[in-house]
């Protein structure tokens, strides 16, 4: 098992919350119930790449103000090599942006590393992966979705799961240190399935936000992550 650092994390597992689970009324206070997480995934969404409308820039500067660990901005968005640079700049210490959406991809990444922030890349259920294989340096981590983007609360697609053993297979083939990061659906007994393939990095909205202790939730997940990690 991991070792565990001075904040109780264990290494080389991170669990990011997801903000669309949170209270947007009483955010503050809503990230302050997850200062034992490694960073808060934040979800900003434009109504024309998925079929949903979330926060933009002013939005993402607030909580980069008030959260007490690092942004983990995921940009679910048309032309992010337009917008993807303006989130890097206002501190987000991670920003993923699709695939599918992305004009210049390596490109992209390679800008959004020099404003520095850590540049990350994501695709849908029905997106292969194998394309990436070649450009694993090019990413500092890989979102493989595990629902379909555009809403919270959806269900673990575990048909998923090949892709993502792929990926990691490949990633420690090559000796790569990509993070890869699953999203949606993620609970006690999913994040089970998705770290036996291969994540070590885990997006979880309703399983920490909706609990009455967000600290032992994330707690927990951690714990089911690390020990069923793929190594």
């Amino acid at each position: 098992m991991p070792p565990i650092d001075d904040n109780g994390r264990r290494t080389g597992i991170r669990i990011n919350p997801s903000i669309l689970a949170a209270d947007f009324v009483n955010m503050q206070s809503e990230l302050a119930r997850i200062a034992t997480a490694d960073f808060v995934h934040v979800d900003v969404m434009d109504n024309h790449f998925v079929p949903n409308l979330t926060f933009g820039p002013q939005m993402v500067e607030r909580i980069q103000s008030t959260s007490p660990v690092p942004l983990d901005v995921h940009l679910m968005i048309t032309n992010p090599d337009r917008w993807a640079p303006g989130y890097a700049e206002l501190g987000a210490a991670s920003v993923t942006f699709h695939l599918e959406a992305a004009k210049e991809p390596v490109a992209l990444a390679r800008r959004l590393r020099d404003i520095g922030a850590r540049a990350g890349v994501a695709v849908k259920p029905a997106t292969p992966v194998e394309g990436l294989f070649d450009l694993l340096d090019d990413f500092d981590q890989i979102l493989v979705m595990t629902v379909e983007p555009g809403f919270g609360g959806q269900s673990f697609m575990p048909e998923t799961m090949p892709k993502l053993r792929r990926l990691a297979d490949e990633a420690r083939r090559r000796g790569s240190s990509v993070w890869l990061q699953v999203d949606g659906g993620i609970g006690e007994s999913t994040i089970v399935q998705a770290a036996e393939a291969g994540a070590d990095t885990f997006v979880a909205g309703s399983a920490v936000f909706g609990a009455a202790d967000c600290a032992n939730a994330i707690a927990d997940l951690r714990a089911a992550a690390a020990q069923h990690h793929a190594h």
